[in-house]
């Protein structure tokens, strides 16, 4: 299973990103294809967060825009959001104990922990910082050549 970081959600939704022209096909892929796929729902708090602050993008994506496209994830059949699970906590620990994680780090310690605790085999994300986290293989789509799954 492919899971996906705020980041390409965001530039997939805007249409003023620099990336939208190639976030946006890929996240279509995710869903109109066949195969399960994730958001961690950290990255759709974030999502919200980042797309209608007027101090990121002017003018921001009004509260609505943002919600309808959270709607547009929620009901595609494919897609699973991924919360805390039974093996969260340990993993979380674990991660953040190798990492050396402080501060803000623990945001993205807190997306590899759920996707990992998830059985995710691919977080796609255009974000450098979780390549300390070794256990979750990363890909970024919008630079990288990648197979649609399956």
């Amino acid at each position: 299973m492919i899971a996906i970081d705020t980041n390409l959600l965001v530039y997939a939704h805007r249409s003023d990103s620099e990336w939208n022209h190639l976030a946006h096909p890929c996240l279509l892929g995710l869903l109109q294809g066949h195969a399960t796929w994730a958001i961690p729902w950290p990255c759709i708090h974030e999502f919200y967060s980042v797309v209608t602050h007027p101090r990121i993008y002017s003018p921001p994506s009004t509260p609505r825009q943002a919600m309808s496209q959270i709607d547009v994830w929620w009901r595609c059949p494919k897609a699973i959001l991924l919360s805390e699970n039974e093996g969260y906590s340990s993993t979380l620990a674990s991660l953040a104990s190798k990492a050396q994680t402080k501060g803000p780090q623990i945001h993205d310690a807190h997306i590899a922990a759920l996707c990992i605790s998830h059985g995710v085999r691919e977080l796609w994300t255009a974000d450098r910082d979780f390549q300390r986290f070794p256990e979750l293989t990363t890909r970024n789509p919008l630079v990288e050549p990648h197979a649609p799954p399956r």
